[in-house]
């Protein structure tokens, strides 16, 4: 498996979702960067489950252990490791799994590329739990870019068939303000209703996906590389790397498709600086930021596992089986999406300014 990704920072990812432990090694931090923990477990809290009835009731802490990398509360410029010890394990839930594949989930493909010796409790090492470590990295990078006044923050922009519609179209610093809550939506009747399609899925035995929109404020011009490094190029890669990403738009994204170059195009003045009207490219072109905000939408699908009846087989017998997956489950993963997210642009960008 590959549990590593490396450019000008490393990232080494490692743990699965009912064993000892998670966690993460990051290579390439410059020597004496201040480790903030209080913030590092705010971020960690935003992500860890069984916060509300909107989510799985697995109870998890999420408390971080940093076992190397660090000293007198400061990078030492060795690779900095960091585990989160597993404390609430309900292996036995997924016994009845062992020999049946779940609809939606990699249980056929991991079966047949690692011989059966994948761990399947939980979706083993392809958990959405793997993501804490991403968070820890995120919340570093998030508090190196912010000494350069870099900020980042996520919105969510639908939920099943409810979409907030009055999203502007270049973000400031006074909507990333307004996002400052655990359920970070801003138009308060939408909200309503998002958590009324996330109960109503959760009390049918299903679940639902959504769209989040991430952006970067601040960002220098002249990030990336065309072709093969361009900005685009590498996020994508770690976007794609979080679970259950099935689709991501910069700027105006599919959109595009519908307009007229006069309409698609930014038009460009001076203040204080070149800007543009517009931000329909997500502040960038060429594959290079061009100072206006880094803004794009990814799209997560349902969480694959619901309790209602679905279509199987039995791998001992070949046998068509009807499955309904038990055990705790989120209804919907996007709110716990937002900080992986915002995490994995967090890393983009200070392993490019690295």
């Amino acid at each position: 498996m590959s549990g590593i990704w490396k450019h000008n920072i490393g990232l080494s990812i490692f743990g699965e979702s009912h064993g000892e432990s998670v966690g993460i090694t990051i290579s390439g931090l410059k020597a004496g960067l201040l480790i903030d923990e209080a913030f590092i477990q705010s971020e960690l809290d935003r992500r860890k489950p069984g916060q509300s009835d909107l989510t799985t009731p697995r109870k998890e802490a999420d408390k971080f252990e940093i076992i190397s990398g660090q000293f007198e509360g400061y990078t030492t410029g060795a690779p900095l490791t960091m585990i989160i010890r597993n404390t609430n394990k309900k292996s036995s839930d997924y016994n009845h799994l062992k020999n049946r594949l779940r609809p939606g989930h990699a249980d056929f493909t991991a079966k047949e590329k690692y011989k059966g010796f994948t761990d399947y409790r939980g979706s083993g090492h392809f958990s959405g739990r793997i993501t804490a470590g991403l968070v820890f990295a995120g919340a570093i990078a998030k508090s190196i870019l912010k000494e350069q006044d870099i900020k980042i923050g996520a919105q969510i922009a639908s939920i099943h068939q409810v979409e907030d519609d009055n999203l502007p179209s270049v973000i400031n610093e006074n909507h990333l303000d307004a996002l400052s809550k655990s359920f970070p939506v801003l138009n308060m009747e939408k909200e309503t209703m998002m958590r009324k399609a996330i109960l109503d899925a959760k009390e049918d035995k299903n679940s639902v996906g959504g769209k989040i929109r991430c952006f970067a404020l601040n960002v220098p011009v002249g990030l990336g590389n065309p072709f093969f490094e361009s900005v685009e190029s590498i996020l994508s890669g770690l976007i794609f790397s979080v679970p259950a990403t099935k689709a991501l738009e910069f700027g105006a994204g599919v959109r595009f498709a519908s307009m007229y170059g006069s309409e698609s195009n930014d038009d460009i003045y001076f203040d204080e600086g070149i800007k543009t009207r517009t931000n329909n490219n997500g502040g960038i072109n060429g594959g290079i930021s061009n100072g206006m905000p880094i803004d794009f939408t990814v799209t997560i699908k349902p969480t694959p596992s619901i309790g209602k009846t679905q279509e199987s087989v039995n791998l001992l017998t070949n046998e068509s089986v009807d499955l309904s997956v038990e055990g705790r489950h989120d209804p919907c993963i996007v709110p716990r999406v937002l900080p992986v997210i915002e995490s994995v642009l967090a890393i983009t960008i200070l392993d490019l300014m690295n």
